[in-house]
C-alpha cells in the first residue's frame, strides 16, 4: 500500500474502506512507526481523552512546532483563552462585510480571465490568505508571501509524519528566520501604535500575568497563517470537486440555495480538508481491540472516521441535505479548531460568488493535483472550465 502516493491522497477513501474491511478500526503500520484510527468512535474517543492521548508528540517523532495542536493542559488551555477572544461569534460576524468585499473583487477576476483558469491560484488560495491578513492587520498586498510562508510550514508538518528530513529543517529554518523579521518590525509597530487587529491583541496579551514571549507570538503567527488559510482555501476546492462530481447535487442547491450552509457541512464531511489528527499514547490503551503501548505515535483519522458507515448512513453518497451530519472535520474535544466558523463563513461567501458568476463548471481533469502533505485534503492546483451566466 503506497499511503504517501498521489492517487492516494487525491482519494484516501478506497484505502479506508479497503483498511476497514480487514476488520479493526485501528491499524498499525509498523515500517513507518504509527498506527491509524478509522473508526468514528474510535477517533472521537481518543481526541476526547487527553490523559491517554497527548498532543505533545516530540517523544514519540521528534522536536516539533510548539503550537497550539502540540500543546497539552495546562498550557494549552492558557494559550488557547487568548486565541479565543479572536474568534467570538461577534468577532466572526464583524469580519462578514469585509469578507464579502474581498471575495467579490477576487471572484470578478478570476472569471474575467477567461473560460479556462485555476481554482486555486485564482480564487481559494489568495482569499482565506487575504482575510487572515486583515485580521492580524497585515499589509493585505503581503498576501503572496505569506502563502509562500505557509506552504514552507505545511511541508515540514508532513515530514514530521513521515520521519522527519534535514533539508525541509533546513528550509523551515531559513523562512522562520524571515517570518521573525517581518513579524518583529509589525510588533515593534503595534506597541508604538496599538490598532484594533489580532496582532495588536496578541502583543498586548497575558498569560497568568507576563505577555507572550517572542517566540510564543511566532509560533502563533505560523499557527495563523497555516490553519487560517489551508482549511478554508481546501474546503473551498473541496467544494467545486464534489459539485463536479454530483451534479444533480449542485442543481439541487442552485434551486434551493438555502441549502448552502447544509451542502458546506457535507463538503467538509466527504471530503475533509484535514484527514488527520497527531497525537502521542501518554500510557498504555487498548482501542478498536488493538494494544497500543506508551509513547505510540497515533494519527487519529478524521477523513476515515466521516465516511464510517457504522456512523453514517450511505457514507459514500454526497448528499448536501444530510441531517444530522456530526461529522469530525474540524476536530473533537480541547482542539477543536478554533477558526471553524470564520472558515464556514468565508466558504458561504466565497462559494455564493462562485456560483453566481459561473452557470456550468467542469475539471480539465479528474487527476489533479493534490498536495503533498498527507494529511492535508485538497488540490494544489484546480485547473476548471467554466461559462458564464
Amino acid at each position: 500500500m503506497k499511503l504517501f502516493a498521489e492517487e492516494m491522497r487525491r482519494d484516501p477513501y478506497r484505502m479506508y474502506a479497503e483498511l476497514r474491511r480487514e476488520g479493526s478500526g485501528v491499524v498499525h503500520m509498523d515500517d513507518l512507526g504509527f498506527s491509524m484510527v478509522l473508526d468514528y468512535d474510535g477517533v472521537k474517543r481518543g481526541m476526547s481523552d487527553v490523559e491517554t492521548f497527548g498532543s505533545n508528540i516530540t517523544a514519540a517523532r521528534g522536536n516539533v512546532l510548539e503550537w497550539l495542536p502540540f500543546l497539552d493542559p495546562p498550557r494549552h488551555t492558557q494559550l488557547r483563552g487568548i486565541v479565543n477572544r479572536a474568534f467570538t461569534p461577534r468577532s466572526v460576524a464583524a469580519l462578514e462585510d469585509r469578507i464579502r468585499a474581498l471575495s467579490g473583487p477576487l471572484a470578478d477576476r478570476l472569471v474575467a480571465s477567461g473560460g479556462e483558469v485555476d481554482l486555486v491560484a485564482g480564487f481559494a488560495q489568495p482569499l482565506p490568505m487575504l482575510v487572515i491578513a486583515e485580521l492580524l492587520g497585515l499589509p493585505t498586498e503581503d498576501w503572496t508571501k505569506l502563502v509562500a510562508w505557509s506552504e514552507t510550514v505545511v511541508h515540514l508538518s508532513d515530514q514530521v509524519l513521515q520521519g522527519g528530513s534535514a533539508s525541509a529543517e533546513e528550509a523551515f529554518a531559513a523562512v522562520h528566520a524571515e517570518i521573525g523579521a517581518y513579524l518583529d518590525a509589525h510588533v515593534e509597530e503595534r506597541r508604538r501604535r496599538p490598532t484594533d487587529d489580532l496582532l495588536t491583541r496578541l502583543v498586548g496579551a497575558e498569560v497568568d500575568g507576563p505577555g507572550l514571549t517572542r517566540t510564543e507570538l511566532l509560533h502563533f503567527f505560523d499557527l495563523l497563517l497555516v490553519a487560517g488559510t489551508e482549511t478554508t482555501m481546501n474546503l473551498i476546492s473541496n467544494a467545486i470537486i464534489c459539485f463536479t462530481e454530483h451534479p444533480a447535487e449542485l442543481a439541487r442547491l442552485r434551486a434551493a440555495p438555502e441549502l448552502l450552509p447544509s451542502a458546506i457541512e457535507e463538503v467538509v464531511r466527504y471530503r475533509s480538508s484535514v484527514q488527520a489528527a497527531f497525537r502521542a499514547t501518554r500510557r498504555p490503551a487498548l482501542l478498536g481491540g488493538r494494544e497500543l503501548p506508551t509513547g505510540r505515535f497515533v494519527l487519529f483519522m478524521l477523513g476515515a472516521a466521516n465516511r464510517d458507515p457504522a456512523q453514517f448512513a450511505d457514507p459514500d453518497r454526497f448528499d448536501i441535505g444530510r441531517a444530522p451530519n456530526p461529522h469530525l472535520a474540524f476536530g473533537h474535544g480541547i482542539h477543536f479548531c478554533v477558526g471553524a466558523p470564520l472558515a464556514r463563513l468565508e466558504a458561504k461567501i466565497a462559494l455564493s460568488d462562485l456560483l453566481a458568476r459561473m452557470a456550468t463548471f467542469e475539471l480539465v481533469s479528474p487527476a489533479w493535483t493534490p498536495h503533498t502533505a498527507f494529511h492535508i485534503h485538497g488540490p494544489a492546483s484546480l485547473p476548471i472550465r467554466f461559462t458564464r451566466p
